[in-house]
């Protein structure tokens, strides 16, 4: 990674993004009602390097609904802390996915570098490069 690049000062800059994912944190679990709550312990959702959920298998219309709320909710989110930390909102939502996958549980979904969909284990889950160490 270029240290001159957005994403290396981004990265670098990764104390505030924490303090700023800490309050990304608090709305995900503000959004966790029921539905979102089995949806994620059944395997149903999961999260994507992207930064926003993702739905593992057939969808139903509830369940997108589900989902396109909470990703709705996160990219008002990524915005407005990715202008904070002068950074592009895709390289913010990249920082925040790799957080996001970083903190599942065993047994969670999430989504490896290559695409597919991993059920997380007690291992580390698989990381992008592009990911801040």
């Amino acid at each position: 990674m270029n240290s001159n690049s957005p994403l290396s000062r981004f990265a670098l800059g990764l104390a505030a993004a924490s303090l700023a994912l800490g309050g990304l944190a608090s709305a995900a679990y503000a959004q966790r009602d029921p539905a979102y709550e089995q949806a994620r312990s059944s395997g149903r959702v999961g999260e994507k390097m992207d930064g926003y959920l993702g739905i593992v298998g057939a969808a139903t219309p509830e369940l997108q609904r589900l989902v396109n709320d909470i990703n709705i909710k996160r990219r008002a989110v990524y915005a407005e802390k990715a202008q904070a930390a002068n950074a592009t909102l895709e390289e913010y939502a990249l920082t925040a996915g790799c957080v996001a996958i970083a903190r599942t549980s065993p047994g969670e979904k999430y989504q490896a570098p290559d695409g597919s969909w991993q059920t997380r284990t007690s291992a580390p889950p698989l990381r992008d490069s592009r990911c801040p160490a």
